[in-house]
């Protein structure tokens, strides 16, 4: 099963917007994904520990970012921004993987964009 913590061993539920850049060449690439009010961010999660990163964890092993930053509103946590940077076509194939055993856990569909 594919999940995402921000907090080992605690699943977020709300699932993100995910928009992937690749490079020309296809070798590098970047995800971002964000997340609109998630569970991590509510009052009741407050004492389960600190964020330090994002982590993509399914039956391969885990894929880690620490580039995770909240978002606020009028001094409210609102969201929760995360960038996972992909080096070259293995971690590519790595991270496609992972986004399809997530896309299949949680009936989501990938869309190409318009050029």
């Amino acid at each position: 099963m594919a999940v995402i913590q921000f907090i080992k061993g605690i699943n977020e539920t709300v699932i993100p917007n995910i928009k992937l850049t690749r490079s020309r060449d296809g070798s590098t690439g970047t995800a971002t994904f964000r997340f609109n009010n998630p569970d991590i961010i509510q009052p009741e999660m407050q004492n389960k520990g600190d964020i330090k990163g994002m982590y993509l964890q399914d039956e391969e092993g885990e894929l880690v970012t620490t580039d995770v930053n909240a978002k606020f509103v009028q001094g409210k946590p609102q969201g929760i921004e995360c960038i996972y940077i992909i080096k070259n076509p293995s971690e590519w194939d790595r991270f496609m993987r992972f986004m399809e055993r997530y896309g299949n856990n949680n009936n989501l569909s990938f869309k190409k964009a318009e050029i």
